[in-house]
């Protein structure tokens, strides 16, 4: 998969720091990598985004972004009240698909969930997976309220034809409720698509050469990973 386009069920989801894990499991698995951000809000012109933390944390990647936007909003509502030009899908593929010439893997970060608005014409993530004709990685919070919003974004990324890899929980707890230790075996079950990961909480703490060492151990061989999806349900069902 050249280009692998990731999103989230909502905003906060553990989404930057998923995406890193994935690229440092490809660079340790011998293959180059471009990261992508669609379009970057809430952060000053000076201020690292997303996909400088996906470099910090994951290593030698060629990371970019289309846009930036001051206000923490969606893409679409703060580049019209910044009174600048919106991202389209289309800038978003074009711009992925030169990478992906020059690249083995190519990771398209979203911003918040999939339908997330880029532009009046309400362009969205969606559009971008479905002109790069690239599969689609959800990333979930492990929490209560996860099943719903997994199963809403599967059922559009099913209606909409697009090709969905499978859902990583973005934040694993380290004291998972009764909640979360459920949702594990239900997550799949929702998405209709595997359980690829579980990226430990505070992993984006860590220093970048832990960070790198750890995250094949977060990720499922689909993913260039080691990780077990069986034995971690078996080991957190209540």
């Amino acid at each position: 998969m050249p280009v692998l386009v990731i999103t989230g069920t909502g905003t906060e989801v553990g989404k930057t720091v998923t995406t890193a894990a994935v690229a440092a499991a490809a660079l340790a698995a011998g293959r180059s990598v471009a990261v992508l951000k669609a379009a970057q809000t809430g952060v000053g012109p000076d201020e690292r985004g997303d996909a400088d933390e996906v470099a910090r944390l994951a290593g030698p990647v060629t990371a970019g972004e289309l846009a930036r936007f001051p206000e923490p909003l969606a893409p679409g509502t703060a580049a019209r009240r910044a009174g600048m030009a919106p991202v389209h899908p289309q800038e978003v593929a074009d711009r992925a698909a030169k990478l992906a010439t020059e690249h083995d893997l190519v990771l398209v970060e979203g911003a918040g969930g999939l339908l997330v608005r880029f532009d009046a014409a309400g362009g969205t993530l969606a559009d971008v997976a479905r002109l790069l004709n690239a599969p689609v990685l959800v990333v979930a919070p492990a929490a209560l309220g996860t099943l719903n919003a997994t199963e809403l974004t599967a059922r559009e990324l099913r209606r909409r034809e697009l090709e969905f890899t499978g859902v990583v929980i973005g934040s694993w707890p380290g004291s998972p409720d009764l909640a979360a230790r459920c949702n594990v075996a239900d997550l799949p079950e929702v998405a209709g698509a595997p359980l690829l990961g579980a990226i430990p909480a505070g992993a984006g703490g860590l220093s970048p050469g832990e960070f790198r060492s750890a995250a094949p151990g977060w990720l499922a061989p689909r993913l260039e990973g080691t990780w077990d999806a069986e034995a971690f349900r078996v080991r957190v069902a209540p």
